[in-house]
C-alpha cells in the first residue's frame, strides 16, 4: 500500500493534468484518475512489483481514455428506408459456389486445406492457428493467404468460375463431390 501512496503523492497531479487535458468534464477526469489508482490496488503487490510506476500509471490512464472514447462514440441515426433490402428468391452465384467447395478443398494440399478449414470455415483466429501449429503469427498469416490464393485458383480452374467487371462471381459450373 505504501507504494501506491507514494505514487499518489508523486504522480497524482501530473496524471490528473494529463487526463483532464483529454476529457472535457473535470469530474470525469478525477474519476478516471481514481480508477487508475484503484486498478493499482488490485495488483498482487500493488505498485511495488512494477519497476516504472509512473509509466504504468500513464499507460493505464491511456487505456481507460481509449475505452471511454470507444463507449462514447457518436452514433449516426440511419434512415428507416436504408434498412430495407428487397428480398428475392434468387440466390447470388457466389452463394451457390459452396456446391464446389467440398470437392475443391479435397484437391488442395493438406496444409492449405487445414488453414482454410480452421480459419475460414471454423472461424479460428490466425493467432490461434499459429499457436496450434507451433509457428509464428506472420508464418500463419502467410500460410492462410497462400491457401486462399490456391483455393481461388482451384475454384476458377475446377469450377470454371467467371467474374463480372466489378470482380464479383457471375457464374460457374458446379462440380459434384468426390465419389458422385
Amino acid at each position: 500500500m505504501k507504494c501506491i501512496l507514494d505514487a499518489w503523492e508523486t504522480c497524482h497531479q501530473e496524471l490528473l493534468h494529463f487526463v483532464a487535458s483529454r476529457v472535457s468534464d473535470t469530474q470525469a477526469a478525477h474519476d478516471l484518475v481514481q480508477e487508475v489508482f484503484l486498478r493499482a490496488t488490485r495488483l498482487e503487490n500493488g505498485l511495488c512489483g512494477i519497476n516504472n510506476r509512473r509509466a504504468w500509471l500513464f499507460q493505464v490512464a491511456r487505456n481507460l481514455l481509449i475505452d471511454r472514447y470507444r463507449l462514447t462514440r457518436d452514433e449516426i441515426p440511419l434512415d428507416d428506408e436504408l434498412g430495407l433490402v428487397e428480398v428475392t428468391d434468387e440466390v447470388a452465384p457466389v452463394d451457390m459456389l459452396s456446391q464446389c467447395l467440398p470437392r475443391v478443398l479435397s484437391e488442395l494440399s493438406p496444409e492449405d486445406r487445414e488453414a482454410i478449414t480452421l480459419c475460414d470455415i471454423e472461424g479460428l483466429s490466425q493467432q490461434a492457428l499459429a499457436d496450434r501449429l507451433g509457428m509464428t503469427l506472420p508464418a500463419a498469416k502467410s500460410r492462410v493467404q497462400r491457401a486462399r490464393r490456391r483455393l481461388r485458383e482451384q475454384l476458377v480452374t475446377a469450377c470454371q468460375v467467371q467474374f463480372d467487371e466489378a470482380g464479383h462471381v457471375c457464374c460457374f459450373v458446379p462440380r459434384s463431390a468426390v465419389g458422385n
